[in-house]
């Protein structure tokens, strides 16, 4: 099969040119907004209807520029160090997830302290709404031709011509992340949070499913070609980000159910 070639850019008016790229963070913001907005409504959910544009508000500028500074920083830090003043040029791409999710950590921890919640309170709310953004966002790099999978005798191997792949069938990886980071951890996480879970609980889940996939998917994308592997010739860089989320989720969850048995042992 061959990638079809899509305009990177949907429509433009004027001088301004909407991208397809964009078009999917639009996508994903709204998609938090709307999911929020019934969680909120649901009796004894401990949220209001009216917090979620100064919620979604915050959580996008936290991953705007968590996943900007985060690219810079994991994947291409020399580079921005010769030439600082790239680090503004967004149109041009070059988005980490890893650093976006630290941007929305920190977002969530503002909002948390300008709402007088504690920062899981805020996290467990947030974590169901964010995998339809990112299946968005994976759609977008699709759309893109970028972030490419390896080399493949599969039937579903795709050529992607329009770029530096070469005329070689590789993994759909985009579409594979899609599937996975998006669809199959919405519906997991969207499952798991509509019943009252202990606090923690939602957002170790979040990060162990997520940095499982991650690290999954990563054996059938091929790594960024100015890294290549770095470590043990092996391990991409989304296999070493992802690593710290799966501890880090096994962690939460421990914590979680240790906290819901020592609310159910009755006081002596």
């Amino acid at each position: 099969m061959y990638h079809p070639i899509i305009d990177p850019v949907a429509f433009a008016l004027g001088p301004l040119e909407v991208r397809w790229y964009g078009l999917m963070y639009l996508i994903g913001f709204l998609a938090a907004w709307l999911l929020g907005h019934l969680r909120a409504k649901r009796p004894g959910s401990g949220w209001n209807p009216q917090e979620l544009p100064d919620l979604i508000t915050y959580c996008a500028l936290g991953l705007l520029l968590g996943a900007r500074l985060g690219y810079v920083l994991f994947y291409d830090f020399a580079t921005f160090i010769d030439h600082p003043l790239e680090i503004l040029k967004i149109w041009k791409g070059g988005m980490s997830f890893h650093g976006g999710l630290l941007g929305v950590m920190l977002a969530i921890w503002l909002y948390a302290l300008r709402s007088r919640r504690s920062f899981f309170q805020v996290a467990d709310f947030v974590a169901p709404l964010a995998p339809i953004g990112i299946c968005a966002g994976r759609i977008g790099n699709f759309i893109n031709g970028e972030l490419w999978g390896r080399a493949t005798d599969a039937p579903w191997g795709m050529i992607f011509a329009d770029s530096t792949a070469g005329f070689i069938p590789r993994h759909p990886s985009q579409l594979y992340q899609a599937f996975l980071e998006g669809l199959v951890l919405f519906v997991l996480l969207w499952s798991f949070s509509a019943k009252p879970r202990p606090t923690m609980a939602v957002s170790g889940l979040f990060a162990l499913l997520y940095g499982v996939f991650r690290f999954s998917v990563e054996f059938f994308r091929e790594p960024d070609a100015h890294l290549g592997f770095v470590a043990f010739d092996w391990m991409s860089m989304g296999q070493v980000l992802s690593l710290p989320m799966i501890a880090l989720g096994v962690v939460l969850l421990w914590l979680a159910h240790r906290k819901r048995e020592n609310e159910a042992r009755p006081i002596r």
